[in-house]
């Protein structure tokens, strides 16, 4: 291995191409950034620079070493920022989509703290994607179709969208007795995602030539409280509203489900070493997921 020193100096010199910056960079001399070049050269067997006069500028060597390099500094200082920002490896730092979050992990995060009471996890609710290198986030779970770039990624499971609503708008002349009265309420749905009504009224046989009563929230928990104070019917998965539809809050009008290409993922920086708290999250949320969709899948499967 080369001195890491020289590693330093040679990365802030082929960046900056200039050993006058390296130095001001690495509050060094210039003669002190010469002679780590020199011994890394010496190293080598190699010449990374050419030197003309006042200017420097990359060989092919240097060219072909620089990205290298600079991809083992990164994961050198991004190791030490974790480790100095959460010395507990037990502690686990979880970026989620809100609503996974809210509806899905926190009524069943007890069943974990059971399994592993040693284990802290520390999350925070986000729409956005990590930038795992330059962040103390370990671990994230996105909502997308699986084709992110840098992260190892483990499938969750997808989503189907439902038709659900107060049950107060099941109630009277007015209310929903067969699919065609949906054109009658608002039909709730989450910004960017309002196709996904024409597709559930068409699988239903309804005639579809514009919808006239729609409303939009920026989030899936939104529309969900809107549909249960009865303003209108919103789409969601199943597994998101459980609580809403075993207390009573929600009711599904038509059994009909949207399945989409999107779903939930675990993700985390590629190939990185797990910690021992981020081993036991991935390896619950697995098994909880996989014990989760099993009666969905037998109940689908004896469906005539």
């Amino acid at each position: 291995m080369p001195p890491l020193n020289a590693l330093r100096s040679f990365e802030s010199a082929a960046r900056l191409q200039s050993f006058n910056e390296a130095a001001e960079e690495l509050c060094v001399t210039p003669s002190a950034i010469s002679h780590q070049i020199k011994s890394l050269e010496e190293f080598l067997n190699l010449k990374l620079f050419r030197r003309e006069r006042r200017q420097v500028s990359l060989t092919a060597a240097g060219e072909r070493y620089l990205p290298s390099v600079q991809l083992a500094l990164d994961e050198v200082e991004s190791a030490t920022r974790r480790l100095m920002t959460s010395p507990n490896l037990s502690a686990v730092n979880i970026s989620v989509a809100p609503a996974f979050l809210s509806r899905w992990l926190v009524p069943r995060i007890g069943r974990f703290q059971e399994q592993y009471p040693d284990v802290e996890l520390r999350f925070s609710a986000t729409t956005g994607y990590v930038d795992f290198v330059h962040s103390d986030t370990d671990m994230a779970v996105y909502y997308g179709e699986g084709n992110w770039q840098g992260v190892d990624i483990h499938f969750l499971r997808h989503l189907a969208s439902t038709p659900v609503c107060s049950p107060r708008l099941m109630e009277g002349p007015q209310g929903l007795s067969n699919p065609e009265d949906l054109l009658q309420k608002t039909l709730i749905h989450v910004s960017g995602r309002r196709q996904e009504w024409p597709q559930i009224l068409r699988q239903l046989g309804v005639r579809v030539t514009g919808l006239t009563r729609t409303m939009s929230f920026s989030s899936t928990a939104l529309a969900v409280s809107a549909a249960i104070e009865g303003i209108g019917v919103a789409l969601a998965d199943r597994a998101l509203v459980q609580r809403e539809l075993e207390s009573g809050q929600l009711v599904v009008p038509f059994d009909i489900t949207l399945d989409k290409p999107k779903g939930f993922y675990l993700v985390y920086q590629e190939k990185r070493p797990l910690t021992y708290g981020m081993e036991a999250f991935r390896d619950w949320i697995l098994a909880e997921m996989q014990q989760d969709l099993a009666p969905a899948s037998g109940a689908g499967q004896s469906t005539p």
